[in-house]
């Protein structure tokens, strides 16, 4: 079931890095806000603090992330190159940077010209994405569930991105719209129809590759990808209808269909070849238990009305989806995927000639293993504030800063190897000879 992967198509190693370097930025501005804003930040989910510090983590952190991994994916999973990948990266990284930067601000301080304005950069940064990337998918055949699910996701990804800006423009321009109603069907698109079909076509590959566990069933690579837009898309109907009944229903739906892709990653996982759990087993393993559990919350809060009434509980579900969920894989993943790109374009600079350093030399296992630490005692510090918020907000605030500062100096770690092993190759070359390329 796993695609063939072409490495030779690989993009300039600058076109990824630059959104990964940048997405722990966001998480550290997040935890900087949740010192800033204090316990009031967890008051409500509708708090001006609380949808700025959500907005840092979905369209800072894992969008950046998300849209890096696709630079990189799209031409070696799918063969999907995309026309002149640096200029593009460069671009969609400016206005994707500066649009969550705008709408954040625009949150904060709820004024209609930062919204207008993020309208503008969002819109632009990510519209100019999903055209390359749709460009470069067109006349490539659905062969693999990846390719097919690769397809769907930024399908979903356009839906999610269409539903924000109109949430933002309604802020913007006043638009009389339901904004609850709205906020929910871009929230279940982002999490289900967008973020989860990636993960999943991205974890047809990488889960067996990485972590030497069997591949995903073939009946739920070919379900999958379909189901969840399907899902998210009867259920959007049910809502804008606003038929109650069948709306909860398929909203249930949905939060199981997220549950089902975890509940078998899991499984897949626990039946892994593997000796020693290395550090991206183990935040892969953590992150599908908090979907779990954030799943169960969802599903609890529908059924008992004491914890619906808790408003609290949505809080609780967005730290287990968003940092314990989605951040932890993300972070987990960079921890394989840099290194590799490292050691490849060094492999392909070198020419045979100085080879490139082991994958294990260009990040250390240790200072990734402490990250890792400091990653979960911030999920464990954020799950204890939502409930006690005025003792704990602060420790969850400073640990957030830190897990990711962290986690971006090891990502400049291993550009630093990147660089000084390109050094090295670059005082090889002979007079008259094209010395290597890459960039960073």
């Amino acid at each position: 079931m796993q695609a063939l992967l072409s490495f030779d198509q690989a993009p300039p190693l600058d076109a990824p890095l630059r959104f990964f370097l940048t997405a722990p930025l966001f998480a550290v501005f997040a935890g900087l806000l949740l010192l800033w804003g204090g316990p009031d930040i967890f008051a409500s989910r509708w708090t001006p603090d609380a949808l700025a510090l959500t907005h840092l983590i979905t369209a800072g952190f894992m969008l950046q992330a998300m849209l890096g991994a696709l630079f990189q994916l799209l031409p070696v999973v799918a063969g999907a190159n995309m026309p002149r990948p640096r200029l593009v990266a460069g671009i969609v990284h400016a206005l994707l940077t500066a649009g969550t930067l705008l709408l954040v601000v625009g949150f904060l301080r709820f004024e209609s010209q930062w919204f207008r304005l993020a309208v503008l950069f969002l819109g632009a940064g990510t519209g100019l994405f999903i055209a390359a990337a749709a460009g470069a998918l067109r006349g490539i055949p659905s062969a693999s569930p990846t390719i097919r699910g690769l397809k769907l996701s930024l399908a979903g990804l356009a839906v999610t991105v269409g539903f924000g800006l109109l949430l933002a423009a309604s802020l913007g321009w006043a638009f009389d719209l339901p904004l609850a109603r709205l906020t929910d069907i871009h929230l279940g698109w982002g999490l289900v129809a967008w973020g989860c079909a990636l993960l999943a076509a991205v974890g047809y590959v990488v889960v067996p590759m990485f972590q030497l566990t069997p591949s995903y069933p073939l009946w739920f690579g070919r379900a999958f990808s379909f189901a969840a837009p399907a899902v998210a898309f009867a259920w959007t109907l049910a809502e804008l209808l606003e038929w109650q009944i069948l709306g909860t229903v398929l909203a249930a739906l949905v939060v199981l269909t997220a549950a089902g892709f975890a509940g078998i990653t899991l499984h897949l996982q626990w039946r892994s070849k593997r000796a020693r759990l290395d550090v991206t087993q183990v935040y892969w393993r953590v992150a599908m238990v908090s979907a779990l559990v954030a799943a169960a919350l969802w599903l609890a809060a529908m059924l008992l009305p004491a914890l619906a009434e808790w408003p609290g509980w949505p809080l609780l579900f967005a730290v287990l989806l968003l940092h314990g969920g989605f951040m932890s894989v993300i972070v987990g993943m960079f921890y394989k995927i840099v290194p590799f790109l490292v050691w490849l374009h060094l492999q392909n600079a070198g020419r045979g000639r100085l080879m490139a350093p082991n994958m294990k030399k260009v990040l250390a296992e240790k200072s990734m293993e402490g990250q890792m630490r400091a990653h979960f005692a911030t999920l464990a510090l954020l799950v204890a504030a939502v409930i006690w918020p005025a003792w704990l907000i602060y420790p969850a605030g400073f640990a957030l800063v830190l897990a990711n500062a962290w986690l971006l100096r090891n990502l400049f770690s291993a550009l630093g190897v990147y660089r000084d092993h390109l050094a090295r190759i670059a005082a090889l070359e002979v007079p008259g000879e094209g010395g290597p390329t890459g960039g960073m």
